[in-house]
This record gives C-alpha cells, sequence and structure tokens, in this order.
C-alpha cells in the first residue's frame, strides 16, 4: 500500500481530527526511528500511520481495539509485518520485530510531545528541548494516559529514554503545521 492510499483510507475510518493528527505523529516519529535505525521509513511508516486505523469504531470495546483495524488492512492487502505492528502495539500480538517494539513505544510518546508542547508558554513544538520534555515526563501528575513504562520500553530497540525523546520530538517538529502546533 502507497501512502497515499493509506491516509485515504484513514480520513475514511478516522474522522476525529485530533486522532488523525496523532496518527500521523505516529507516521512521522515511525519514519525518524527506520532512518535511525537503518529500517524501511516507508513501511515503518504506514505502520504509524495505520495503527489506530479502528479506533473511533472500538472505543467502546477496547479488546476490538487492533483486532479489527488488523482485518481491514488485511482486506487491503497491507504488508503482513504491518498488520503485526498493528497488533502489537495494542498488546494483542507479540512484539518480535524492530517495527512492532518502534510502535509501541512510539504510541505513547505522541501524546506525551503534545501535552509538553501545550503548557509550554509558546504552545509550539518548536519551542521544546528534550530537557523540558524530560521534566515533564518524570511529572507523575502530567499527561497520565502517556504510560511511561512503554515510552521506556525504547530500550528495547537500544535507544535511551532522551535519544528517543530527541528522535520523536525532531520527528513531530517536522511537521508541527500539519499538527497545528
Amino acid at each position: 500500500m502507497e501512502r497515499e492510499e493509506a491516509l485515504a483510507l484513514v480520513k475514511k475510518h478516522v474522522k476525529t481530527k485530533n486522532l488523525v493528527k496523532h496518527m500521523l505523529a505516529a507516521e512521522a516519529i515511525m519514519r525518524r526511528l527506520a532512518c535511525h535505525l537503518g529500517e524501511d521509513q516507508e513501511t515503518w511508516g504506514l505502520a504509524g500511520l495505520l495503527h489506530d486505523i479502528d479506533y473511533e469504531e472500538t472505543k467502546d470495546d477496547p479488546d476490538r481495539h487492533a483486532l479489527a483495524g488488523a482485518k481491514l488492512l488485511e482486506s487491503f492487502g497491507v504488508e503482513p509485518a504491518i498488520v503485526q505492528a498493528v497488533l502489537a502495539h495494542a498488546d494483542k500480538g507479540p512484539r518480535r520485530s524492530s517495527m512492532d517494539k518502534a510502535l509501541y513505544a512510539t504510541d505513547p510518546l505522541t501524546g506525551l510531545l503534545v501535552a509538553a508542547a501545550l503548557v509550554h508558554p509558546d504552545k509550539k513544538l518548536a519551542a521544546l528541548d528534550v530537557e523540558f520534555v524530560l521534566n515533564r515526563f518524570r511529572e507523575r501528575s502530567f499527561a497520565r494516559g502517556a504510560d511511561r513504562d512503554i515510552i521506556r520500553s525504547c530500550t528495547d530497540l537500544d535507544l535511551d529514554l532522551e535519544g528517543f525523546v530527541a528522535l520523536g520530538l525532531e520527528a513531530m517538529q517536522g511537521i508541527s503545521k500539519e499538527l497545528g502546533l
């Protein structure tokens, strides 16, 4: 599946603007991680872009999240590795590949970075640095939905937290206009 086809599928199945922005942020971070790790940026980017394709459909039945998305993606002939990453990000399958592990850690990182931007006086991703984000990361009451343990799983990719946050921040700063931040 090409990116334009994937984006059209996202726009067909996801109506919430902030969810689309989250998926675009995950795509950007996954592409940046793929570049850093010497992996296929297109494949990793598609995994990030498509990972929550079923979220609106399954939000009231979280046990179905990713399962419905995987079925949909399979029906469109999406590469099995991407389908596996989509399942793995929601604990519906094992995290075997680097792409599986990266998507799992990336998912909550997007929320942490958006929350950090929104509490910064400038309200812009461009104003953030790694130190600011890590200080917010250490605050238990900040962005509670951004699971710190899952973000810390970046070590499964041989990345320390600081490096992972730096790559994610750089990626999201690169699409800040699309994200409205």
